[in-house]
Protein backbone atom coordinates (compact mmCIF):
# COMPACT_ATOMS: atom_id res chain seq x y z
CA UNK A 1 0.00 0.00 0.00
CA UNK A 2 2.71 2.33 0.91
CA UNK A 3 4.51 1.66 -2.86
CA UNK A 4 1.05 2.54 -3.97
CA UNK A 5 0.72 5.60 -2.83
CA UNK A 6 4.58 7.08 -3.20
CA UNK A 7 3.77 6.18 -6.70
CA UNK A 8 0.34 8.01 -7.01
CA UNK A 9 2.34 11.00 -5.17
CA UNK A 10 4.75 10.85 -7.47
CA UNK A 11 2.62 10.79 -10.05
CA UNK A 12 0.23 13.91 -9.00
CA UNK A 13 3.61 15.79 -8.20
CA UNK A 14 4.86 15.08 -12.13
CA UNK A 15 1.45 16.07 -13.13
CA UNK A 16 1.44 19.35 -11.44
CA UNK A 17 5.00 20.21 -12.22
CA UNK A 18 3.54 19.64 -15.97
CA UNK A 19 0.88 22.01 -15.65
CA UNK A 20 3.01 24.74 -14.04
CA UNK A 21 5.84 23.96 -17.10
CA UNK A 22 3.29 24.39 -19.09
CA UNK A 23 2.08 27.62 -18.02
CA UNK A 24 5.81 29.18 -18.26
CA UNK A 25 6.10 27.97 -21.77
CA UNK A 26 2.27 29.17 -22.67
CA UNK A 27 3.97 32.39 -21.04
CA UNK A 28 6.83 32.79 -23.04
CA UNK A 29 4.84 32.08 -26.14
CA UNK A 30 3.11 35.09 -25.09
CA UNK A 31 5.27 37.09 -25.22
CA UNK A 32 7.12 36.29 -27.93
CA UNK A 33 3.37 36.58 -30.13
CA UNK A 34 3.05 39.77 -28.45
CA UNK A 35 6.46 41.41 -29.20
CA UNK A 36 7.02 39.73 -32.25
CA UNK A 37 4.17 38.46 -34.49
CA UNK A 38 0.32 39.22 -33.99
CA UNK A 39 -0.87 38.57 -30.12
CA UNK A 40 -3.44 35.80 -29.34
CA UNK A 41 -6.12 35.80 -26.48
CA UNK A 42 -6.16 32.26 -26.58
CA UNK A 43 -2.32 31.94 -24.45
CA UNK A 44 -4.06 34.25 -21.44
CA UNK A 45 -7.24 31.89 -21.28
CA UNK A 46 -5.51 28.97 -21.48
CA UNK A 47 -2.64 29.98 -18.72
CA UNK A 48 -6.05 31.08 -16.25
CA UNK A 49 -7.60 27.67 -17.14
CA UNK A 50 -4.35 25.77 -16.20
CA UNK A 51 -4.04 27.64 -13.08
CA UNK A 52 -7.23 26.77 -12.19
CA UNK A 53 -6.10 23.11 -12.68
CA UNK A 54 -2.96 23.44 -11.04
CA UNK A 55 -4.50 24.88 -7.86
CA UNK A 56 -7.19 22.63 -6.94
CA UNK A 57 -5.17 19.50 -8.18
CA UNK A 58 -2.16 20.44 -6.65
CA UNK A 59 -4.61 21.51 -3.53
CA UNK A 60 -6.20 17.89 -3.58
CA UNK A 61 -3.45 15.03 -4.36
CA UNK A 62 0.28 17.28 -3.79
CA UNK A 63 -0.06 19.58 -0.93
CA UNK A 64 0.54 17.67 2.57
CA UNK A 65 -1.67 18.52 5.71
CA UNK A 66 1.34 19.76 7.33
CA UNK A 67 1.75 22.51 4.75
CA UNK A 68 -1.33 24.09 4.88
CA UNK A 69 -1.48 27.58 6.52
CA UNK A 70 -3.48 27.37 10.12
CA UNK A 71 -3.84 29.30 13.01
CA UNK A 72 -3.51 26.90 15.64
CA UNK A 73 -2.76 28.85 19.11
CA UNK A 74 -5.49 27.39 20.80
CA UNK A 75 -5.11 23.68 19.43
CA UNK A 76 -1.31 23.33 20.16
CA UNK A 77 -1.81 24.66 24.02
CA UNK A 78 -4.05 21.97 24.34
CA UNK A 79 -3.49 18.82 26.41
CA UNK A 80 -3.19 15.93 23.79
CA UNK A 81 -7.12 14.24 24.45
CA UNK A 82 -8.16 17.84 23.74
CA UNK A 83 -5.83 18.22 20.44
CA UNK A 84 -7.70 14.60 19.19
CA UNK A 85 -11.01 16.04 19.99
CA UNK A 86 -10.64 19.09 18.42
CA UNK A 87 -8.84 17.20 15.35
CA UNK A 88 -11.87 14.99 14.92
CA UNK A 89 -13.95 17.41 14.93
CA UNK A 90 -12.49 19.35 12.73
CA UNK A 91 -11.83 16.31 10.53
CA UNK A 92 -15.68 15.44 10.41
CA UNK A 93 -16.90 18.69 9.92
CA UNK A 94 -14.73 19.45 6.53
CA UNK A 95 -16.12 15.81 5.47
CA UNK A 96 -19.50 16.93 6.10
CA UNK A 97 -19.37 19.84 4.88
CA UNK A 98 -17.78 19.00 1.16
CA UNK A 99 -20.24 15.99 1.12
CA UNK A 100 -23.14 18.23 1.84
CA UNK A 101 -21.90 20.54 -0.73
CA UNK A 102 -20.90 18.59 -3.25
CA UNK A 103 -24.31 18.07 -5.73
CA UNK A 104 -25.51 21.46 -5.25
CA UNK A 105 -21.73 22.07 -6.42
CA UNK A 106 -22.31 19.22 -9.07
CA UNK A 107 -25.21 20.71 -10.32
CA UNK A 108 -23.90 24.16 -10.76
CA UNK A 109 -20.96 22.66 -12.25
CA UNK A 110 -22.80 20.40 -15.27
CA UNK A 111 -24.88 23.55 -15.59
CA UNK A 112 -21.71 25.16 -16.74
CA UNK A 113 -21.91 23.17 -19.85
CA UNK A 114 -23.96 25.53 -21.95
CA UNK A 115 -21.05 28.26 -21.68
CA UNK A 116 -17.43 27.63 -23.87
CA UNK A 117 -14.31 29.49 -23.30
CA UNK A 118 -13.73 32.34 -25.89
CA UNK A 119 -10.90 31.55 -27.56
CA UNK A 120 -9.31 28.20 -26.77
CA UNK A 121 -10.20 25.20 -28.26
CA UNK A 122 -10.18 21.32 -28.19
CA UNK A 123 -7.27 20.27 -30.34
CA UNK A 124 -8.68 17.02 -31.54
CA UNK A 125 -12.44 18.56 -33.06
CA UNK A 126 -12.13 22.28 -33.07
CA UNK A 127 -14.74 22.46 -30.47
CA UNK A 128 -14.35 25.55 -27.66
CA UNK A 129 -14.03 23.81 -24.52
CA UNK A 130 -17.42 23.66 -21.72
CA UNK A 131 -16.55 25.67 -19.03
CA UNK A 132 -17.84 22.83 -17.45
CA UNK A 133 -14.50 20.73 -18.13
CA UNK A 134 -12.22 23.54 -17.29
CA UNK A 135 -14.09 23.49 -13.66
CA UNK A 136 -14.98 19.73 -12.88
CA UNK A 137 -11.59 19.84 -10.97
CA UNK A 138 -13.12 21.35 -8.33
CA UNK A 139 -15.77 18.66 -7.92
CA UNK A 140 -12.22 16.19 -7.99
CA UNK A 141 -10.75 18.42 -5.26
CA UNK A 142 -14.13 18.48 -3.13
CA UNK A 143 -13.99 14.53 -3.33
CA UNK A 144 -10.20 13.62 -2.66
CA UNK A 145 -10.52 16.54 0.30
CA UNK A 146 -13.83 14.87 1.91
CA UNK A 147 -11.53 11.60 1.40
CA UNK A 148 -8.54 12.66 3.02
CA UNK A 149 -10.21 13.92 5.99
CA UNK A 150 -12.14 11.08 6.22
CA UNK A 151 -9.12 8.93 6.29
CA UNK A 152 -7.56 11.48 9.00
CA UNK A 153 -10.61 11.38 11.09
CA UNK A 154 -10.22 7.60 12.17
CA UNK A 155 -6.57 7.73 12.14
CA UNK A 156 -7.02 10.83 14.95
CA UNK A 157 -9.24 8.20 16.31
CA UNK A 158 -7.14 5.39 16.72
CA UNK A 159 -3.40 6.49 17.00
CA UNK A 160 -4.58 10.43 18.73
CA UNK A 161 -3.52 13.73 17.37
CA UNK A 162 -0.60 14.51 15.17
CA UNK A 163 2.63 15.20 16.66
CA UNK A 164 3.69 18.78 17.32
CA UNK A 165 6.81 20.11 16.32
CA UNK A 166 7.57 20.60 19.88
CA UNK A 167 7.01 16.82 20.60
CA UNK A 168 8.61 15.31 17.56
CA UNK A 169 11.69 17.46 18.56
CA UNK A 170 11.79 16.60 21.92
CA UNK A 171 11.48 12.65 20.49
CA UNK A 172 14.07 13.04 18.42
CA UNK A 173 16.61 14.19 21.01
CA UNK A 174 15.40 10.94 22.81
CA UNK A 175 16.13 9.44 20.42
CA UNK A 176 19.47 10.95 20.07
CA UNK A 177 20.61 10.75 23.93
CA UNK A 178 19.27 6.59 22.99
CA UNK A 179 21.67 6.27 20.40
CA UNK A 180 24.50 7.86 22.12
CA UNK A 181 24.16 6.21 25.57
CA UNK A 182 24.19 2.56 22.97
CA UNK A 183 27.14 3.80 21.54
CA UNK A 184 28.65 4.79 25.28
CA UNK A 185 27.57 0.82 26.26
CA UNK A 186 29.69 -0.59 23.62
CA UNK A 187 33.01 1.44 24.11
Amino acid sequence: MKTFIRGFSRLTEAIAGGMLAAIFLIFLLQIALRYLFTPAGWTLELIGILWVWVIFFSCAFVVRERDQVKFDIIYLSMPRRVRQIFAMIAAAAIVIGMLYTFLPTWDYIEWMKIRKTSTVRNPFTGNKIPMRDVFSVYAVFMLAVAARYAWSFFHVLRNGPPKTEIELVVEASHEEDAQTAEKGDES
